[in-house]
């Protein structure tokens, strides 16, 4: 039963954040970004807030930084749109993943091409 209530929050939280982050934070450092997932820990004290920027590493470190210094006025946003006792600790990471996928499609892509050419 707290596993599900766990992931409603976490879902809640995610949908929250993308509106607060595009709509309401005018830090001109924050590239463009999208919320990709959030884990939020049993106890609802902390939220991992995976995010995928588009940039150069400068840019997404920048973007970081500017949610790690925004996160009190982010917290009191969702405070005021999500109705829980307290609003979990916000922790803003890079996912990786779609990176990594798009990678792997241009390795797939550079494959396909070479073994055409050799026919």
């Amino acid at each position: 039963m707290a596993r599900v209530r766990v992931g409603r929050v976490g879902e809640q939280i995610k949908k929250e954040l993308s509106q607060i982050i595009q709509g309401e934070l005018k830090d001109p450092r924050i590239g463009f970004m999208t919320v990709t997932g959030v884990e939020v820990t049993n106890d609802l004290s902390l939220a991992r807030v995976y995010l995928s920027v588009m940039g150069t590493e400068e840019e997404k470190a920048a973007t970081l930084k500017a949610l790690s210094v925004g996160s009190g006025y982010i917290r009191s946003e969702l405070g005021k749109r999500i109705r829980l006792r307290k609003i979990p600790e916000l922790q803003f990471k890079f996912d990786a993943s779609i990176d990594y996928g798009s990678h792997i499609d241009q390795l797939l892509y550079k494959l396909n091409k070479e073994g055409n050419t050799n026919v």
